[in-house]
């Protein structure tokens, strides 16, 4: 039988999918997704899908691939898609499907703990941290325990707590097979599970780190996968790009520092300076910090700021200084490495800090030279003060391109009658890209040219969802525009008697982290204790226990608070609160990427130049995507129903507008403030299930 009718089978009213799972339904959109993907893993070929929310992609995705007999690889942007696939998702779809096929999950370095690092901090110097030395004796007791080594599954962890990179490994400080522990290591571990699976779900970030390097994970595993899936591909590029290119952070200078001195002290005390060393190389990475300290505009997750750096020093920062600041950081690790001469057969932590001060040395000296033709360079600072000096293609397609040749789409491939005889060889590759989102227009060019996939078969699902009932649009004309440096003040009393009125139930996104500040102030200022509101804010708290938080409050009855969320970037996307938990989204404006971001401004310079516009073909559809990924928070299930707030009277007075509300589910339109609230009242009224709009 052919792999498409075993998937029309298998999501049959009376199929095996229907028989197992008691809330499962068939979809058309999903029934739809499932065949052109079982047709794309017969070509084999790729095949790029965007599918609207409530399509159900990931059943179909996973139905065809698990059938198909061949070795899967799943790759997706966030650890949480992770462990819901791997913890859900595949264990449901093979025990319905009675297919004994065996999973594995494999994640980066930085989520696991690395036992040899557990037993150095131990060793070291007293912390004189309370909260750091909480952190350290919880992880130290779930360590004699842990099967996996996942620090996810720590409870109340905090992802944020500075304890995690003392007990987790690096690529730079990792001693591989020299390990003392790497008998029992996590991280290879986890690897040689998934070499032995028959589904190996990993994210982005491990697929390019990984296959760059040529290690023992994914560069070993791509040769023997039949089908490598990626969902939420609309992050794909900037994933790439982000390790295509060289990175040198103060972080991993920080770390060679302490790992000098810690290593140096156990194994050579008496042969070197080593606590002279690490102080040395501190001062020298605290003057590069202090030279870069200040302010950018450019904010990305976790308040990063990017700032150009297309001379001999970035943007704002004098020339000599920088190049003597540099100048004093190769000198701090040459005199390490003098003292490491001579001493790595000691032990294999002083011939491995060896190999680092040569690797972070020629990193230096990379960006200490003029930068690549072809790339951007650009410094990026984050609220701790940390740098991270990057240099990124400017056009990662070439290098994508290269990686995933299929076969040319034929349409004789999707034909009814095609028997698959004229598929290339046998271990040839089907690939599969998924989102919610991946453009504006029909050819979806906003992701395919970004990652070479322009010959690949394009799919568009739309959301099953009924917007016309369950959801409604309002653009308040009465705020300022988002130019108006008083908007996002003005925003967050609009939304203070908005949330009033409703009763909670309320996300603001922000585009900054500066909006998010303001928006945030004014709320807490409003809904002060006992006021029968809570406002959480993002950074608070770990991002999981903020989100499940304001998910449980429709469960939480008539005495507990209503609850407002205020997140930027991270909350934009992967956050997923159906039923009535969340009836209010605001958007304060029109995500657009920021002009001033080196990437952003290098790609629009280059579109100039060949005379387009980086408007149209970079700046909206951009906008169009970022603003559809975070419209879709609102309806997650067919029985949610709420209002979408945009505040930004661009999208009705601009001509762009229209592109930009047809990237929008198509729903009504509130047209004054009176209509807005009667919605609110009514969804105070009303079942979720019945959104009678005014």
């Amino acid at each position: 039988m052919l792999l498409p009718e075993l998937v029309a089978q298998a999501f049959a009213p009376d199929g095996p999918l229907a028989r197992m799972l008691p809330h499962f339904r068939s979809r058309a959109g999903q029934m739809e997704m499932a065949r052109e993907v079982a047709l794309a893993i017969d070509a084999p070929a790729r095949l790029v899908v965007e599918a609207g929310t409530g399509i159900g992609k990931t059943f179909a995705y996973l139905v065809p691939a698990l059938l198909s007999g061949r070795r899967v690889l799943v790759s997706t942007a966030t650890k949480a898609l992770q462990d819901q696939l791997h913890g859900r998702d595949l264990p449901l779809l093979q025990q319905a499907l009675a297919l004994p096929l065996r999973a594995a999950l494999l994640k980066g370095r930085s989520s696991y703990l690395c036992r040899h690092r557990l037993e150095l901090v131990r060793r070291g110097e007293p912390m004189h941290h309370t909260e750091l030395e909480s952190d350290l004796a919880r992880i130290e007791r779930w360590a004699q325990a842990t099967q996996t080594g996942d620090l996810a599954q720590l409870p109340g962890l905090d992802e944020r707590s500075p304890a995690l990179p003392l007990v987790t490994s690096t690529r730079d400080n990792c001693l591989g097979a020299d390990c003392p522990r790497f008998h029992d290591c996590h991280v290879y571990q986890a690897r040689r599970e998934a070499l032995a699976a028959d589904v190996v779900v990993i994210n982005h970030h491990v697929f390019f780190a990984d296959l760059g390097l040529r290690e023992s994970g994914v560069a070993r595993l791509l040769p023997s996968a039949g089908v490598v899936i990626f969902d939420e591909a609309h992050r794909l590029g900037e994933t790439a790009a982000q390790f295509q290119g060289t990175q040198l952070g103060t972080g991993q200078l920080l770390d060679l520092a302490q790992d000098l001195r810690a290593a140096g002290l156990r194994w050579a005390r008496g042969l070197a300076d080593w606590p002279g060393l690490h102080d040395g190389l501190r001062r020298a990475v605290r003057t590069l910090c202090l030279l870069a300290a200040g302010e950018g505009e450019g904010e990305g997750e976790g308040g990063s700021a990017r700032r150009p750096w297309e001379g001999p020093a970035p943007d704002g920062v004098d020339a000599q200084s920088w190049a003597d600041a540099l100048h004093t950081t190769v000198g701090a690790l040459r005199a390490a490495l003098s003292a490491l001469d001579g001493l790595t057969e000691l032990a294999p932590d002083l011939q491995h800090l060896h190999q680092r001060s040569v690797e972070q040395l020629q990193r230096l000296a990379h960006f200490s030279a003029a930068g690549d033709a072809g790339a951007v360079r650009w410094l990026e600072q984050t609220p701790m003060g940390q740098l991270r000096m990057a240099e990124s293609p400017l056009d990662v397609a070439p290098a994508l391109r290269a990686l995933w040749p299929g076969v040319p789409v034929l349409q004789s491939a999707w034909d009814d009658d095609a028997d698959g005889s004229d598929a290339q060889a046998a271990d040839a590759r089907a690939w599969v890209f998924t989102s919610a989102t991946l453009g504006d227009d029909a050819d979806l060019g906003w992701f395919t040219q970004a990652c070479g996939l322009e010959e690949a078969r394009i799919l568009r699902v739309p959301s099953p969802f009924d917007y016309a009932r369950q959801a409604a649009l309002y653009v308040p004309q009465q705020l300022p525009p988002p130019t108006d440096p008083e908007h996002s003040e003005r925003l967050a009393h609009w939304v203070g008697d908005a949330v009033a009125r409703l009763g909670g139930r309320t996300l603001v996104l922000t585009t900054s982290l500066r909006a998010l500040q303001v928006v945030a102030g004014v709320l807490r200022q409003r809904f002060e204790s006992g006021s029968g509101m809570e406002v959480l804010v993002q950074g608070q708290a770990p991002k999981r226990q903020i989100m499940e938080r304001f998910r449980q409050q429709s469960e939480a009855g008539g005495g507990a608070p209503g609850l407002v969320l205020v997140g930027s970037a991270s909350f934009w996307e992967g956050f997923d609160v159906p039923g009535d938990a969340l009836q209010l989204l605001v958007i304060d404006r029109l995500p657009f990427p920021a002009p001033d971001d080196p990437l952003v401004r290098a790609r629009s310079e280059r579109l100039s130049r060949e005379g387009r516009s980086a408007f149209r073909e970079l700046a909206l559809p951009a906008a169009a995507v970022a603003l559809r990924q975070g419209a879709g928070r609102l309806i997650r299930h067919e029985g949610d129903c709420g209002v979408l707030v945009v505040a930004d009277t661009r999208l009705t007075s601009k001509g762009y507008g229209k592109r930009l509300l047809r990237a929008l589910p198509a729903m009504p339109r509130l047209a004054t403030q009176q209509e807005f609230e009667a919605a609110l009242d009514a969804l105070t009224r009303t079942s979720t299930r019945d959104c009678p709009w005014p």
